[in-house]
């Protein structure tokens, strides 16, 4: 057997974020230290030992979630390491299949959240690993069962989750151009479309963003990532546990006033346990 170290390269640095490990630094500090603290602190001031990522598939059409077939993923500040027993676990389950290299290295939605990951974590970078779960288009029924399966994880306060995903993409070059009339200009019926789905969200029901997502059709692009996470944490408040999440800021790329104009709306949040 081969002890080559499987390597997945930072392949979106140098375009979507800097290839520059001393001003991709500076940047993410200047960006860290205008955020906002949270009322409480979050799990992930805890100094997790893992930080699992779920990222949405954009590129490969997947009807259940993938694992990376590497063992480090790189950053342009340092080397990230895939938590291999974990993977070992999940992958004894039968529930997830083996992404190629080039499967990975082509989809941008973990990758985009490692650098913020290697920069919040430099303190301990030799003492946490990395879950990375790339989520296909799942059914109602494999939210749940995914849900279900990582919620042990989701209970532990070792762990963090990462759940990557934009709001809505409004355009025709989205093929997505829902407006309602009553909110004013496009951009605020937008951001009425947006903070509903994210209300439902803050309630933790996972079958109301359901039905929100079949009535609208918002193109949140990691709405199964958030349906994992929302079936994990109703499986958890079954046996008791507290938990509630808040959304902390909104954005939109662009302010829409006319049909020939498109924009992604972005939304971060933290779920807190009690």
């Amino acid at each position: 057997m081969s002890n080559r170290v499987v390597c997945r390269e930072a392949s979106h640095a140098g375009s979507w974020y800097s290839a520059s490990g001393s001003q991709l630094n500076a940047q993410l500090e200047g960006w860290l230290s205008q955020a906002q603290s949270t009322i409480r602190p979050a799990r992930a001031i805890i100094a997790p030992r893992r930080v699992f990522i779920l990222g949405p598939s954009h590129h490969v059409p997947l009807s259940r979630c993938a694992l990376s077939p590497a063992d480090v993923y790189r950053t342009p500040l340092y080397d990230l390491r895939i938590d291999q027993k974990v993977y070992a676990d999940l992958w004894k389950t039968g529930l997830f299949e083996r992404m190629s290299l080039q499967t990975d290295e082509d989809e941008h939605s973990i990758e985009m959240h490692l650098p913020y990951t290697a920069k919040a974590m430099e303190s301990h970078k030799d003492e946490f690993s990395i879950v990375p779960v790339l989520v296909g288009a799942l059914s109602e029924s494999k939210e749940q069962e995914y849900g279900k399966l990582l919620s042990k994880y989701l209970a532990d306060p070792s762990n963090l989750f990462i759940i990557s995903s934009d709001f809505c993409h409004w355009g025709q070059r989205f093929r997505y151009t829902y407006y309602d009339e009553s909110q004013g200009e496009i951009y605020r019926s937008i951001e009425h479309l947006d903070r509903m789905g994210m209300g439902i969200i803050e309630q933790l029901d996972p079958m109301s963003f359901t039905n929100y997502l079949k009535k609208y059709r918002n193109t949140i692009c990691g709405r199964h990532p958030i349906g994992v996470l929302l079936n994990a944490v109703a499986e958890l408040r079954k046996s008791g546990l507290e938990m509630n999440f808040s959304f902390l800021n909104y954005a939109q790329s662009s302010q829409c006033r006319n049909w020939q104009d498109s924009s992604v709306s972005y939304a971060a949040g933290a779920l807190i346990v009690h």
